[in-house]
Parts: C-alpha cells; structure tokens; sequence
C-alpha cells in the first residue's frame, strides 16, 4: 500500500535539503500568479506539473502543483490512476492542447476513477504541455465545469509556459543546480561566461586556471543537455541557475 502523500503548501520550502525531500505534491494556495490569471480566464482547479529535470518530468507525478482538493488528490494517487487514466497518458504524448472531451470521446473512464473526478468536480480537464526541444518536460491544466472556448484556449495556451516557469521558479532556484549535480565552480564559470568574458578573463576573475574552466564549462553544458556554450549559457538562465 502506499503511503499518504504529505500536502505541503507550495511555497513552504524551509525546511528541504533538497529537491528528493520536498513532497511531491504541493498545495497553491492564495498564489498572486495564479489569481492573477483566474481574473483573466474562470477556471475551478489549475495544475502545474513535471520540472526540466530527469526523474521529476511531467508524467512522474515527482513535481506537482496544484489547487486540487487534497482528498481527491490522495485517492487519485494512492490507487494508481496517475498511471491507468487514459488521459496522463494522451498528455505524456501531446503535441499541443490535450481535451478531455476528445480524449474521451471513445473511451469509457474507469467507474471509480470517474466518481472520483463527477465527486470533486474535476470536469473539462485541458492540459498545455511544456516542452523543451521535442521533449515535454512539464504541463499546465486547467479544469472547468463548462469547456473553455476557442478565445480561452488560445490565452491559456499563450501564458502556459509563463504559468509552469512562476509556479515552479522557488524549486527550480533553490534546487535545480543541486538535481542537475552542477558544482559551485561550474555555476561559477557559467555565470561569468554569461556576461560575455572568455576563458581566460573568466580564470581572471575566478581564480581558476584556464584549463579548470574550460572543464567546468564543458561539464556544465553535459550537465544541462547543450551542445555548446551559448547554448548552456541560455540554458542555464532558463532554468533559474544563474541570472
């Protein structure tokens, strides 16, 4: 049997060491963000999910953000549903906007699984998946009693990956260096190289030798699935790891 999830409010992050030891599941409440975006567009329940991180990507259920009633969240993870229901699975796969109703529509929902979500109110669920490349990595759903339509669709979709990066920002700012196993030195010479300055500017500054940041630069751009340094340089900032 598995354990009861713990439902830590998502922005109660003290505590952690790192990114392992915070619940996998967090409780949004009262985000400004998220009220922010609820005045521009009704929604009942919105859900941020997955961090550009290996073992913590959407699909996981390692990194979830949500305002979903924590009793429907329990039972929804506690029997397993995150790996059967037939829509994670459409979304693991999406290309775009992921409806349940078209989802759906030929398939007949798990009798418990669909009293759960008729009891909770859970209906119309739309997801935004978030992608890096050709990989989806996060993804934001909405749920509404009523569908959303066409004008709706197309903001949710436009300020999706704004919503994942604001939700998500205070994990991936303390921990994400940490989980991605970036060393002080390599956050050093990444930052440094950041403001434009070569290698040997970057030893200048940081005390390295030049071969030591060449090194670390090259294991840092491993480290964030680039190909380069540009590349790791703007991969680094997307990902909160240095400004």
């Amino acid at each position: 049997m598995l354990s009861r999830p713990m439902y830590r409010r998502a922005d109660q992050l003290d505590e952690f060491v790192d990114l392992a030891s915070v619940p996998r599941h967090r409780f949004l409440h009262s985000n400004p963000f998220v009220e922010r975006l609820r005045r521009s567009v009704s929604f009942d329940y919105i859900m941020v999910g997955g961090l550009d991180i290996d073992r913590f990507r959407f699909g996981t259920a390692q990194s979830v953000d949500t305002d979903f009633p924590p009793a429907f969240l329990e039972a929804y993870y506690d029997e397993r549903f995150h790996l059967t229901d037939p829509y994670v699975q459409a979304c693991k796969m999406a290309q775009g906007p992921v409806i349940e109703g078209e989802v759906l529509k030929d398939t007949v929902l798990n009798e418990r699984l669909a009293y759960l979500l008729d009891t909770f109110n859970i209906k119309n669920r739309t997801l935004f998946p978030i992608r890096r490349g050709d990989k989806v990595y996060g993804g934001v759903g909405f749920t509404r009693s009523v569908p959303f339509d066409q004008e709706e669709m197309e903001f949710l979709g436009a300020i999706a990956h704004a919503t994942h990066t604001a939700i998500t920002r205070p994990l991936m700012e303390r921990f994400a260096a940490a989980a991605l196993k970036l060393s002080s030195g390599e956050i050093t010479c990444l930052r440094l190289a950041s403001k434009g300055l070569t290698s040997e500017q970057i030893a200048a500054e940081s005390g390295y030798q030049v071969d030591t940041v060449n090194t670390y630069i090259k294991n840092a751009t491993k480290k964030v699935g680039a190909t380069n340094r540009t590349q790791a340089i703007a991969e680094a900032i997307r990902r909160h790891l240095i400004e």
